[in-house]
């Protein structure tokens, strides 16, 4: 883009002064320097700063407010620019090695989501970390203390891993009997230990607590996860006739319900449920084994942020 002018030379600095702390993939070594320096990262952006942040003066990060709020907004060349073109030399995800984990139903869990462009697609993609997965879960299934979840400053976790953003899932409770996975790098988030577990595409979301409820979401993972029969979960039947398995039950900082509560009142929770859709609680009939077909599961958030595995043909073995 030509730039001419007063205007077009204040656009450009503007530009070159929000982008130099706009954006970080995970673990991305010499991005900084890249994007300090990056004429083509200016090229490609300083439009999408003028075009979305036009009155926004720079300094203490208004820009890099700005131009985060409008992530969904930005051109694929600048999505493309902000990203880090070579890969990082060591994935958290690349030497995974798969653990299974016993008795895991209603293990008290967190995930922590660290967020970076991806170069090619322009998509947010984030690194997932399960506290569900750690060599040392204690005999009262409780791998995320409260106590330590409370005291997670999301920010500082951010900036610590240079990332683009940074999101906390849960606490929740898990509600597969056993599950399979791939678990790579062990990072620590505030003296919670939690090993790479998964990537997720989450579009033009920052956070996952912007991912609308009862949309389909798609999450590459290599893990095999059961629930045996006789297990009581909680089902949604979608109206193009698909049906959702609860994996993880919210609970947050401050519950709102009980599990057993939830569970009991079933339908009765649901203010939001999409026209055509229901909801059921039952006993499995038969195991449901899931494993995701080509490594990529599809999961859904509810209302409450609960979350849900898709099941039949490309998931489980059946749909219950």
């Amino acid at each position: 883009m030509k730039l001419s002018g007063f205007v077009g030379l204040r656009r450009f600095w503007i530009a070159a002064a929000a982008l130099g702390a706009l954006a970080l993939p995970a673990f991305a070594e010499g991005a900084w320097e890249k994007l300090d320096h990056g004429v083509d990262v200016v090229r490609e952006c300083s439009g999408d700063v003028a075009r979305n942040c036009d009155g926004v003066l720079p300094g203490e990060g208004r820009i890099k407010a700005c131009m985060a709020k409008h992530l969904a907004d930005l051109s694929q060349g600048c999505l493309k620019a902000l990203a880090e073109p070579e890969p990082a030399v060591l994935s958290d995800g690349d030497h995974a090695v798969t653990k299974r984990i016993e008795n895991s139903h209603l293990m008290r869990y967190i995930e922590m989501y660290l967020a970076g462009i991806d170069p090619e697609t322009g998509d947010v993609v984030a690194e997932c970390y399960g506290t569900y997965a750690n060599p040392d879960i204690p005999a009262d299934k409780d791998s995320s203390p409260q106590a330590l979840v409370a005291a997670l400053n999301m920010s500082q976790i951010k900036e610590q891993y240079g990332v683009l953003g940074a999101s906390l899932n849960g606490p929740k409770l898990w509600t597969p009997d056993w599950f399979e996975v791939e678990v790579g790098v062990v990072r620590e988030f505030g003296g919670l230990k939690a090993p790479w577990t998964a990537q997720l595409n989450m579009g033009k979301n920052l956070s996952i607590h912007t991912i609308k409820p009862y949309e389909p979401q798609k999450i590459a993972r290599k893990s095999a996860i059961n629930w045996n029969k006789g297990t009581r979960v909680m089902l949604i039947d979608d109206a193009d006739g698909n049906t959702w398995i609860m994996k993880g039950f919210e609970l947050g900082l401050k519950p709102q319900h009980t599990y057993e509560d939830f569970m009991a009142a079933g339908e009765a929770n649901f203010k939001k449920l999409p026209e055509g859709w229901k909801v059921r609680v039952v006993e499995l009939e038969q195991d449901n084994h899931e494993v995701p077909e080509g490594g990529v599961a599809t999961i859904m958030l509810d209302e409450f942020f609960n979350v849900y595995d898709k099941t039949g043909p490309g998931m489980s073995n059946y749909k219950p």
